[in-house]
């Protein structure tokens, strides 16, 4: 009769959040969940990868060589254990039933749920060019991939980087500082076109060229050449550049085959409200995977405020989630770089620009009716969260906008010198 009595006082009543995903996003969403209300939910995880939840953008130092993967956990084993979640990695959600309400993993597994969180984040995006999926091509996404790349570093040799974005360049440095030798092709007349305008690419272009990087702008891949494993890869102009490895770092997509497959509304990526929900009241979605008004989002910044939205929703004071504008500040191959906003110029727009070719600085501010619209900033970014706040209260420049270039202690002063 005890043993009964025990066996009644284990069962949890409590509602089952089963979240799918151990990435950021996903974790974030739990910690934002477990600090307004800890006891609410009976909490599972699913992980593809046999691993904790760590952070993907530091990916590159642990390339590098500056950081270990222990140093980019964000939450061990004891984060779990100590807020009664179950962790169940290695095991990938593959299937969602909805009218049942249960999830299959990989294993076979099923558990039910009454909230389901899908936070799958997103899919690198492979060239579907001949010779894609030759041994040693890889993309530059999970703890797998910087294995694949230190494995192959090991053994030296040539390295091929597709993608002058971030991933990228991020990739081409750390290849470069493990000792090989690194050519980065980038389909685009500018690196980095997303965050950088023309004169900061070439800045940036020109400086890793100086450390010994090869940089091709408007290269186009053909093909990637081998025999059972990649040897080289051929551009549509004909050149052919030897290599060992090749990292595909040419965009990502929102990971949305596992929502699809349930019937939930997708787009580009899986649709949700202001409160992140899908089309499915008992399914919610955030992070990279998801589509909020037409937009999709790689930032943190946007996806820590859906996090908070969702938390605010499964706990009963729904606020909402609205996009705010965002700025980019980064360290690229330890180059710094900032943008904010729409450096595009257009019409009504002027070009505020100061350029110290010696130092390696640019500093690009666009002002649109004495008000800051955008800001490019490279090798000296310290001004770019005062610019970033001047852009985003809409204030007018008119006062300073002689001194506004020379940033904001200078401008603060009055000019003065």
């Amino acid at each position: 009769m005890k043993h009964e009595v025990l066996s009644a006082a284990k069962v949890d009543t409590r509602e089952h959040l089963i979240v799918v995903g151990n990435g950021m996003a996903g974790c974030r969403a739990v910690e934002e969940l477990l600090a307004r209300d800890p006891a609410r939910y009976r909490i599972t995880i699913f992980g593809a990868e046999p691993l904790v939840n760590y952070n993907r953008i530091m990916l590159s130092p642990v390339l590098a060589g500056e950081k270990t993967f222990d140093e980019i956990v964000i939450n061990g084993l004891d984060w779990y254990a100590d807020n009664g979640i179950t962790l169940v990695s290695g095991d990938p959600v593959t299937a969602i039933d909805r009218e049942a309400r249960t999830v299959t993993a990989q294993s076979g597994t099923v558990l039910d749920y009454d909230r389901l969180l899908i936070a799958t984040g997103s899919d690198p995006f492979i060239i579907p060019v001949p010779g894609h999926d030759l041994p040693g091509v890889i993309s530059f996404r999970d703890m797998k991939d910087v294995e694949h790349m230190l494995a192959a570093a090991e053994r030296g040799g040539s390295a091929v980087v597709i993608g002058g974005g971030l991933l990228g360049l991020e990739a081409a440095h750390g290849l470069s500082l493990r000792g090989m030798t690194v050519t980065v092709l980038h389909l685009m007349p500018t690196l980095m076109e997303r965050q950088l305008d023309e004169a900061a690419g070439w800045l940036l272009k020109q400086a890793l060229e100086a450390r010994g990087q090869t940089v091709l702008c408007g290269a186009d891949t053909a093909e990637i050449v081998g025999e059972g494993k990649v040897e080289a890869i051929r551009l549509k102009d004909g050149r052919e550049i030897p290599a060992d490895l090749v990292v595909m770092a040419v965009g990502i997509r929102p990971c949305v085959a596992l929502a699809r497959a349930a019937g939930l509304e997708v787009g580009r990526g899986i649709k949700v409200d202001d409160h992140m929900v899908t089309s499915d009241p008992h399914i919610l979605a955030v992070g990279e995977c998801v589509e909020h008004d037409g937009q999709v989002y790689g930032l943190v910044a946007p996806l820590w405020d859906m996090c908070r939205s969702l938390a605010d929703a499964l706990t009963g004071s729904p606020s909402g989630y609205r996009p705010t504008a965002t700025a980019t500040k980064l360290k690229v191959a330890g180059l710094d770089v900032f943008s904010a906003g729409d450096f595009g110029g257009g019409d009504g727009a002027e070009d505020i620009v100061l350029r110290d070719a010696a130092r390696g600085i640019y500093k690009r501010v666009v002002v649109r009716d004495d008000r800051i619209v955008g800001a490019v900033l490279y090798g000296d970014t310290a001004d770019g969260n005062w610019y970033f706040d001047l852009l985003k209260k809409g204030e007018s420049v008119g006062d300073i906008r002689d001194a506004l270039i020379f940033g904001q202690a200078f401008a603060s002063g009055g000019g003065q010198a």
